[in-house]
């Protein structure tokens, strides 16, 4: 299988996650916005909005929803004033993704019973053993993954690509 085959079936089989999972632009938006905090980050400085929101591409006002969901996770400070705006809590090496999407996202789950193992008139269906331990696999991953290692991975991108942190996936 050529290179391009296996990308288009990596893409597939993530968007078919995505789906089942219930990741939605709420949930991309927000890792995308840390991910921007955490690139920009300065140890004194704090990052405005509507600068994040320009630099991704996402609309200030839904961008200032899930920094309120971030700063209630204890994800993200916030100051007022000229030099305010948001900042993250702790050092990137020390948010997880998972941290980031649980706080802006309804329980990501595969299953049609939300876990509780009533899929079929009260009882598990075939395949709830299946989707149950994909929801451990995709939130164990999503719970050891820290920014800072994203952002690594992107900064370190072996074909030498210009950093874009553009919330589209």
């Amino acid at each position: 299988v050529d290179k391009f085959c296996q990308e288009s079936i990596i893409l597939f089989c993530a968007q078919f996650i995505i789906k089942i999972m219930n990741l939605t632009t709420r949930g991309k938006y927000a890792v995308t916005a840390a991910l921007d905090l955490a690139l920009n980050e300065k140890k004194t400085s704090f990052s405005k909005l509507s600068d994040v929101a320009e630099r991704q591409s996402i609309p200030a006002p839904y961008l200032e929803q899930i920094f309120n969901y971030l700063r209630r996770a204890d994800i993200l400070i916030a100051s007022r004033g000229p030099k305010g705006g948001f900042k993250l809590s702790r050092s990137s090496e020390d948010i997880m993704i998972g941290e980031i999407i649980n706080a802006v996202e309804k329980r990501m789950d595969a299953t049609q019973c939300l876990g509780e193992g009533t899929c079929r008139a009260g009882s598990k269906c075939m395949a709830h053993n299946l989707w149950s331990e994909l929801n451990d696999n995709i939130n164990n991953f999503l719970m050891n993954k820290s920014l800072k290692e994203v952002l690594n991975s992107r900064l370190n991108d072996s074909e030498g690509n210009k950093i874009s942190l553009i919330a589209t996936g």
